[in-house]
């Protein structure tokens, strides 16, 4: 079972992951990888040399072809237990949450599958554990 904990702040350096709530037009924003049948928040591995935001516009750009958007943090996650393969149950990670306002898209040219852009919240989560504990964290912070 995955530990989802919130902060405020962590050092830089500890942020592995960024993730995006994203938006258009009212409307959610997620993501469907061509390798499952589930969907996601887009998001992903920070890169060597990127900061934080950097990786977020990236994965963004990557994985809905946003073009045009507003970005900001919501704040610091971490999950604790073996949420893939290879990581012990007591790993600790960190990323940060964001949330996007997307104005226009292009064309995908990555591992995405598709987007699904929707008025309700999807069932068929790719990371169930974790994806609506963000949703839920954002939504107490009165970002949703």
């Amino acid at each position: 079972m995955a530990e989802v904990k919130f902060y405020d702040y962590a050092d830089d350096k500890r942020l592995k992951f960024a993730v995006i709530i994203a938006r258009t037009n009212g409307k959610w924003v997620f993501c469907k990888h061509k390798e499952r049948d589930t969907y996601e928040l887009p998001g992903g591995h920070r890169e060597r040399g990127e900061d934080i935001l950097t990786a977020a516009e990236r994965e963004l750009r990557e994985e809905t072809g946003a073009v045009n958007f507003t970005i900001q943090p919501i704040c610091v996650y971490s999950v604790k237990g073996k949420t893939r393969i290879g990581e012990g149950a007591d790993d600790e990670t960190f990323g940060m949450l964001f949330i996007a306002d997307i104005a226009s898209f292009e064309d995908l040219h990555c591992e995405i599958e598709s987007i699904l852009v929707t008025d309700h919240l999807i069932d068929r989560w790719t990371y169930p554990l974790i994806q609506p504990k963000l949703l839920s964290e954002a939504q107490n912070r009165g970002y949703l």
